[in-house]
């Protein structure tokens, strides 16, 4: 008699630890983030553009600008895993897609951000998380200086470490303020960038489905 199928929440810890054990792709190791540093940094800047970082209405920016570092670059890999300890036993094995994820990133380049949606679908294989833990994984891993074609594939990859699917997608359309406020000053352009990982890469007809589904409900800009 086949064992019963119906969703029970596991634990997941064990197996977590055994993959990141096999070592990440990337370092996911964080240093702790020095807010005295970063204040006394854009004071130097201030001072550096000739502005007085005395006077009142940037007398409290270097502390306002830490506490905002503290938060947008505070993403890491062991942070996205983690979304994807606790997942449930379930039978389905047809794709699971979400679309649409509002996210908001800094470019490493000039420290600007880029924000925009991402679309992440994967095919389980025995097991899924809630919808959440998808929308947060991609939450975790902007906060972080990043370009955009990395973090494509970064998402790609942790949800495959973290959920062993059959196939993992992800599409990711955003707008960048260094193409914006600077160089070309084009406001409207977006870019889009894709990552597809076992069953997305391997099978033509799937691929063919998850941008279609993609397509039929992308947001407006």
């Amino acid at each position: 008699m086949e064992e019963d199928i119906q969703p029970q929440a596991i634990e997941l810890l064990e197996e977590l630890q055994s993959v990141e054990a096999k070592g990440d792709c990337t370092s996911s190791e964080t240093r702790p983030i020095d807010q005295g540093r970063i204040q006394r940094a854009v004071r130097e800047i201030l001072e550096a553009i000739g502005e007085d970082p005395e006077r009142e209405g940037l007398r409290r920016t270097p502390q306002r600008i830490a506490q905002m570092y503290a938060e947008i670059f505070s993403g890491s890999e062991e942070q996205a895993l983690q979304q994807l300890a606790v997942g449930f036993r379930e039978s389905h094995s047809e794709m699971i897609l979400v679309r649409n994820i509002a996210f908001h990133s800094i470019c490493e380049h000039h420290l600007l951000p880029f924000s925009g949606h991402a679309h992440v679908a994967y095919i389980p294989r025995g097991k899924i998380v809630g919808l959440s833990k998808i929308a947060r994984t991609v939450d975790i891993l902007a906060r972080r200086p990043q370009i955009q074609e990395r973090l494509t594939s970064l998402i790609a990859d942790v949800l495959e470490r973290g959920l062993d699917p059959v196939g993992v997608a992800v599409v990711m359309e955003a707008e960048h303020m260094c193409m914006v406020m600077r160089g070309v000053k084009k406001p409207g352009s977006f870019v889009t960038t894709s990552a597809l990982r076992g069953g997305f890469r391997t099978n033509p007809a799937t691929r063919a489905e998850f941008f279609s589904l993609v397509a039929s409900g992308r947001a407006t800009p």
